[in-house]
This record gives C-alpha cells, sequence and structure tokens, in this order.
C-alpha cells in the first residue's frame, strides 16, 4: 500500500533556520529554502509546508509533468483526473487510518444554526478557540493520486483480460508541517497505476524503474535506487514496515536536494499486491482478485530537485535539460 513518496528515515534540512522564520537569529548562510523565496520561486504564506509558486518554479512543474506524459505515451493509460478531496468513506475504507493517521487530513465546515453562529463570530472577535463549531463532512483531503480510482474501477466491474492502466494527477495532502522545501503539505503527485494479474503488474513495476532511471539521467539528476518502505504508524507500523521492505514492494528514486540531509525520494514504484481487492471488489476478467501497483512521480520534489541541481536562473541551465522540458 502506497503512501506517499516519503522516505522514513529522512532527516529534516534545517540548519541555521529558525522555525518561525526562516531568516531567523540563527541565520548565517541562506538555507535551500531561504534561497527559493528569494528568487520567488517559492511564496511563503506564514504555514510551513505551504507555498504560494512563482512563474518560473511553475514552468518547471508544468515541463516536468509534460515529460511524465511522454515517458508514458505507449501506455495507452486512461486518464482520471479527480480533486484534492475524496469521499471519507472510501478513505476508511482504504485502511489509510489504520496505517498513517497522523497523515491524514480532514474536512470540517460550520454546520450550526443563527445561535451558533453569534457564538462563532464572539469567539473570533475575543480571539478565542472556535473550531468546535465545525463538524466532519463528508470528504477528506486526497493523501495519494491514485486512491480515488480504485473504488471507481470496482464499481465498472471485472478487468478486461488485459487489465487496465490508469494516468492520474492532483494535489495531495499530507500533515507533516516542516521547514524542509520537498516536504511540503499540498503538493503534487503524477501517477500511473497498473490493474491487473500479479505478472502484469510486477513487469510493470519494472519498466517503469527502468524508464524512471532514464528520466533522471535525461534530466541530470543524480540519483539512486533503493528498496523503501512507508511511514506507518507506531509500534505495529514498524512490523508493517518491516515486512514491505523484506518482500520488496516498493522502491524509490533518491535525488539529494535538501541541506545536510539524505537524498529525497522523488519518484516511486509500488506493488500492493491485492490490498486494494480486499478492499473493493477489484476482479480480472476471470474472477481473481486484481493485483495492483503505481509507478509515483513527485512533480514538486522533482521540480525541487532540478533547481538544487542545475541552480535557480533557468538561463543558466543546461540547455539539453531545458529542451527535455520544453524549451524553458
Amino acid at each position: 500500500m502506497e503512501a506517499s513518496l516519503d522516505n522514513a528515515s529522512e532527516l529534516p534540512g534545517t540548519e541555521n533556520v529558525d522555525t518561525a522564520d526562516p531568516r531567523g537569529a540563527s541565520y548565517t548562510t541562506p538555507t535551500f529554502l531561504q534561497s527559493l523565496i528569494d528568487a520567488g520561486m517559492l511564496i511563503p504564506t506564514g504555514v510551513d509546508g505551504i507555498y504560494g509558486r512563482g512563474g518560473a518554479y511553475e514552468a518547471i512543474a508544468e515541463g516536468m509533468n509534460a515529460l511524465v506524459t511522454q515517458a508514458g505515451a505507449d501506455q495507452h493509460a486512461e486518464l482520471m483526473r479527480f480533486p484534492p478531496t475524496t469521499p471519507r468513506k472510501d478513505l476508511e475504507d482504504s485502511e489509510y487510518l489504520k496505517s498513517f493517521p497522523q497523515l491524514a487530513g480532514t474536512v470540517h465546515s460550520f454546520c450550526g444554526n443563527e445561535r451558533d453562529h453569534f457564538r462563532l463570530l464572539a469567539r473570533l472577535d475575543e480571539g478565542e478557540d472556535w473550531t468546535d463549531q465545525q463538524q466532519p463532512t463528508r470528504v477528506v483531503l486526497t493523501p495519494a493520486a491514485c486512491y480515488p480510482i480504485y473504488p471507481v474501477i470496482a464499481r465498472q466491474g471485472p478487468l478486461p483480460p488485459a487489465g487496465r492502466v490508469v494516468d492520474v494527477f492532483s494535489y495531495c495532502f499530507r500533515h507533516e508541517p516542516s521547514l524542509e522545501p520537498t516536504r511540503m503539505q499540498m503538493f503534487r503527485m503524477r501517477e500511473y497505476v497498473r490493474l491487473g494479474s500479479a505478472e502484469q503488474v510486477m513487469a510493470f513495476r519494472q519498466m517503469w524503474i527502468e524508464r524512471g532511471r532514464a528520466l533522471a539521467d535525461e534530466l541530470d539528476l543524480p540519483h539512486t535506487l533503493d528498496v523503501a518502505n512507508d511511514p506507518f504508524f507506531g509500534r505495529g507500523g514498524k512490523l508493517v514496515a518491516d515486512n514491505q521492505r523484506e518482500l520488496k514492494l516498493k522502491f524509490e528514486l533518491l535525488i539529494p536536494v535538501n541541506d545536510g540531509a539524505p537524498p529525497t525520494a522523488c519518484m516511486s514504484f509500488n506493488y500492493h499486491v491485492d490490498h486494494f481487492s480486499t478492499v473493493w471488489t477489484l476482479r480480472t476478467s476471470d474472477g481473481e482478485k486484481a493485483h495492483t501497483g503505481c509507478a509515483a512521480f513527485g512533480i514538486d520534489r522533482l521540480t525541487l530537485a532540478l533547481l538544487r541541481r542545475h541552480g535557480l536562473e533557468l538561463a543558466r541551465w543546461p540547455r539539453r535539460v531545458r529542451a527535455v522540458l520544453g524549451n524553458l
């Protein structure tokens, strides 16, 4: 089961940074985050991990997304796009909250009457807490781009003999406030998802591992590939994570990005076995439980990796890299 493009062993790169102010009292030289802000690549909002994006940053991100499209052109994937919310019931059924409660984000709204509204206004005027006036809605924030597709496909009946490939893209949310620029709370994830037999999914994953490495080479990004695990919660989660690594269900492509930290997972290649067909009725054409897997590309992390590698002035980037990304 995929939680994120996340390496549980990563340490935040927050050297010379004050948690309230990237240019705090201990500031000596610009951190990567501060350099991004100074260059107008990222626009701080006052909440760690929530940023606006400048024009040059978006040009890189759009070029990166287009490059992933090009890499998967021969897959003839079904394109699906969802808003960055998903039904709360689907998240509950997926067992995400059992594994990653620390990352989930819910959507709450005011559901009271006029008297409750007066109470809310009074608390706002007094600067008091007003959040108990909110109630959970039927939607939550999407934790991974592929999560909305499984219940949708399950409702459509058995897979064709060749299985299915889906191209999905979404903003995703993880509650990980941090000054590490790669650990955004809202970020973009692009995925190719394979549904079919175990053999089909494993062959798909291996193909995308090779394509992912070739893509990183094309962008002149130094990288390593390693077995990984998702950040499962609690003591029991450690056993699940160890099992995930032992069975080699998750590989990550790691690229240096952050100040003084290990390389960051910018792509992941995941084999979910039959987890999602146990949760939902995903069946192959012969009635067996379907297996699923995905190749996930962290569009924002790859954008940051490119800026770290090639610098903040796009005009100085290698001409070949700029051409690959659409003549930046």
